[in-house]
């Protein structure tokens, strides 16, 4: 297939990117290289992509996009015809919302309405997108399920994954675009962004400085390596979503519809403490951790705990890497990459 993926020089699309093309598919990697964090990172996953240019009969294709640019969104899927799209790009980061909403608006919902317009005027078969556990927000019920509302998200970031959720399905009932949302859950592994939890604990330990630790370390979270999450972004694209014939309009369910249209929540289902998982990172590292206890930041939730027992069903996804090996795995490449 010709697949489009978005946000392919990221980290989840990365990953995603090398899956489909070790098994042939066609894909155009679009991205903005934007700045949030370490573009030279991002050139560093491209150039990786980049060396299957010449590959056949698949193969992939750059190119340097804006979500939120209309007119050249439109050009690019009127000249390709995907078979398939994986929209992966966004504005992620909860703290960074809290200074910058506009920059979450352009790229997750204006960019998302772009990607929605080009797969309905030009027959995309199935449109899956990245949402977040974030929607979850105010909820506490554990573990968070596709088939309880989500509608008290705490940051920005949250709200307009939720609103991608909400677009989707007005266009698979409006147009019939199959539209599947996979819910990520605190995604982690080689190649990952500098902002998050473990890249960061990594680099403050090897530089011997302290680490801030949030709500004292006590929360949880359903920590994923990044190849299952990319295992499971491709199954999910192989099976376009499905109208749910006993989908009842008196007693919604939120994760299905009549329309062609389907939530899932993707993640390990087994959820590590923050202090246990900074264990494991002493431990890979050969260094024990300075740490700075600080409250829970605005924003940020206790606990995510997802139940992946709907993709399980649907599409066999079922993560396979243990928290030991996928962090030791990253600081392997962490070491290798800074040569530290």
């Amino acid at each position: 297939m010709k697949i489009l993926v978005t946000g392919a020089a990221g980290f989840i699309g990365y990953h995603t990117c090398e899956q489909l093309l070790a098994r042939g598919d066609t894909v155009v990697g679009l991205d903005n290289l934007n700045d949030y964090y370490d573009v030279s990172l991002k050139k560093a996953r491209l150039a990786r992509l980049m060396a299957h240019e010449d590959d056949g009969p698949g193969g992939f294709r750059f190119e340097r996009l804006d979500l939120a640019d209309a007119p050249a969104m439109r050009a690019l899927f009127e000249r390709e015809g995907f078979d398939r799209v994986i929209n992966l790009a966004a504005q992620a980061g909860v703290r960074y919302s809290l200074d910058n909403p506009q920059a979450y608006v352009d790229s997750n919902v204006t960019g998302f309405v772009n990607v929605l317009e080009g797969c309905r005027h030009t027959g995309v078969g199935h449109l899956v997108y990245a949402s977040t556990s974030s929607v979850y927000g105010a909820n506490t019920h554990m573990p968070f399920t596709e088939h309880e509302p989500a509608d008290h998200p705490l940051a920005i970031y949250g709200a307009t994954k939720r609103a991608n959720e909400l677009m989707s399905h007005s266009y698979a009932h409006l147009f019939g675009l199959p539209c599947t949302g996979l819910r990520f859950f605190t995604v982690y592994g080689p190649w990952g962004r500098p902002d998050m939890a473990l890249f960061l604990f990594t680099r403050k330990i090897l530089a011997g400085e302290p680490i801030e630790v949030f709500n004292h370390g006590h929360h949880q979270r359903d920590f994923t390596f990044v190849e299952d999450i990319a295992e499971g972004v491709i199954r999910a694209c192989d099976q376009p979503a499905t109208g749910n014939p006993d989908w009842d309009s008196n007693a919604p369910d939120p994760a299905t519809s009549a329309a062609p249209w389907r939530l899932f929540n993707i993640g390990n289902n087994q959820p590590v403490q923050l202090l246990d998982y900074i264990r494991v990172l002493e431990e890979c590292l050969g260094r024990r951790a300075e740490m700075q206890m600080r409250p829970l930041q605005p924003g940020d939730v206790p606990d995510t705990w997802a139940s992946a027992d709907d993709l399980k069903d649907a599409v066999g996804y079922q993560p396979s890497t243990p928290v030991e090996t996928g962090v030791r795995r990253f600081v392997d490449w962490y070491r290798g990459y800074y040569q530290v």
